[in-house]
């Protein structure tokens, strides 16, 4: 019997073309073995990274995963170490804070709150020398947020510049 017209004996039964090979599917079903190990080692992160900068009035240091996975939830903590009297204290947050996650929560409620181009801003008023303040930001990371996002933080004594942190967050899929 002879195989029908629509079918080919090397292509179809032999598999003799080069990307019939076994070695080509072996390889292939290697890719997403190996994107599990690799998750499973942690090398696509979630692990928060503590950035600090400081001024003649306050230190600010923040403590959030540069390397974030879609999904995932967790709290930025923002510190405020005051150097001396803070009278309008604003924390003011880069769209990167904002633009693919899902904000379930501040805490301790800040005095006021606000947009400015893109831009969170939140105020907590008064801060004293040799006192600190620990504002809690809780965010979940929106599965359409991947690549690499800027996340600056400016504190702000009224519209006066006290510290900056400049991070990136990379979102992996």
């Amino acid at each position: 019997m002879t195989a029908p017209q629509t079918l080919v004996l090397k292509t179809h039964r032999d598999r003799g073309n080069w990307w019939q090979s076994p070695w080509i599917r072996r390889v292939l079903l290697c890719v997403p073995v190996a994107l599990v190990v690799l998750a499973l080692l942690d090398v696509f992160g979630q692990r928060p990274v503590t950035s600090t900068a400081s001024g003649a009035a306050a230190r600010l240091t923040v403590y959030a995963p540069t390397d974030a996975r879609s999904g995932l939830v967790y709290a930025a903590r923002f510190r405020i170490d005051a150097r001396r009297d803070l009278t309008h204290a604003n924390l003011v947050l880069d769209p990167g804070w904002a633009e693919g996650y899902t904000v379930n929560g501040v805490a301790p409620q800040p005095l006021t709150q606000a947009s400015a181009d893109g831009k969170l801003e939140f105020g907590f008023g008064h801060v004293q020398a040799r006192r600190h303040l620990t504002f809690w930001l809780s965010l979940q990371v929106n599965p359409t947020n991947v690549g690499r996002h800027r996340q600056d933080v400016r504190l702000l004594d009224g519209s006066h510049l006290v510290a900056e942190v400049r991070r990136t967050i990379t979102i992996f899929p």
